[in-house]
C-alpha cells in the first residue's frame, strides 16, 4: 500500500495561508479539534503549524497573548518546511515518521499542496490490518522459519473453512522463528483447526476471542 490511497485529498484538508495570524491558525484547530495545519503560499506548501508548536512558541516569546497571537503569522513559527511526502511512499514506513507529529503533507515534484496523511488514519490503517474492528478468535503461534509454512498454514485453513480476518507476521531472526498472530471468525472448529496447527509444528502461544 502507498501513501496516496490514505492520503486526504487537499479539497478535504483544513489549511492555513501563510500571512494568517496564529490567533487565526489557533481558533481553527480548536473548531475542527485538530492538531495541525498544513501552511500554504497560493497552491504551494510551505510548512506546517500545530497547537504545540503554536504554545511552545508563545513562552519562548515575552509577549503577552494577545500580542503574540495577533503580531505573529503562521509562516513565522511554520515547521517541517522540508518534510513532506510525495505519495509514492510505502505506507507501513510512516508510523515511524508521524511518531511524534499529527500529520505530513503530500505534494507534488513542484511543491504543490495535494493533500495530508494523519497520524491517526495512519494508526487506524494499521488497526485494519490486525482486524482489530471484527470480532473473532485471535490465535498467536511460533513456526520455524522454513520454506512453505505460510502456505501450509493457508493450506489447513482452508481445509477447516476458517474465514482469515487478518494475518501478520513478526520475525525473529536470530532464532530463525516467526510469529503469527492469525484472525479469524467464530465457528466451531477451532478447536480441530488448532490442534491441527499443532501436528504440523506450529506452536500455540495464546487464544484470544475479542
Amino acid at each position: 500500500m502507498f501513501v496516496k490511497s490514505i492520503m486526504i485529498p487537499k479539497h478535504q484538508c483544513h489549511v492555513v495561508s501563510h500571512q494568517d495570524t496564529l490567533l487565526s491558525a489557533l481558533t481553527k484547530l480548536e473548531e475542527e479539534q485538530i492538531d495541525g495545519l498544513p501552511v500554504l503560499d497560493g497552491p504551494t506548501y510551505v510548512g506546517t503549524i500545530t497547537r504545540y508548536s503554536i504554545y511552545e512558541n508563545y513562552f519562548k516569546s515575552q509577549q503577552t497573548k494577545d500580542e503574540y497571537l495577533t503580531n505573529t503569522t503562521v509562516s513565522q513559527i511554520a515547521t517541517y518546511q522540508d518534510r513532506f511526502l510525495e505519495g509514492n511512499e510505502i505506507f507501513e514506513n510512516l508510523l515511524l515518521d508521524l511518531k511524534d507529529y499529527p500529520l505530513l503533507a503530500v505534494v507534488d515534484e513542484k511543491r504543490k499542496f495535494l493533500g495530508v496523511v494523519t497520524r491517526s488514519d495512519c494508526l487506524e490503517q494499521f488497526g485494519s490490518a490486525f482486524g482489530v474492528h471484527r470480532r473473532g478468535i485471535r490465535i498467536a503461534f511460533t513456526s520455524v522459519e522454513t520454506e512453505g509454512r505460510i502456505a501450509k498454514l493457508a493450506e489447513i485453513a482452508h481445509q477447516y473453512h476458517e474465514q482469515i480476518i487478518s494475518l501478520v507476521t513478526f520475525d525473529e531472526t536470530d532464532k530463525l522463528v516467526r510469529r503469527i498472530v492469525l484472525k479469524i471468525e467464530k465457528n466451531n472448529n477451532v478447536d480441530k483447526f488448532v490442534k491441527k496447527l499443532e501436528d504440523f509444528g506450529f506452536r500455540i502461544l495464546h487464544i484470544h476471542e475479542d
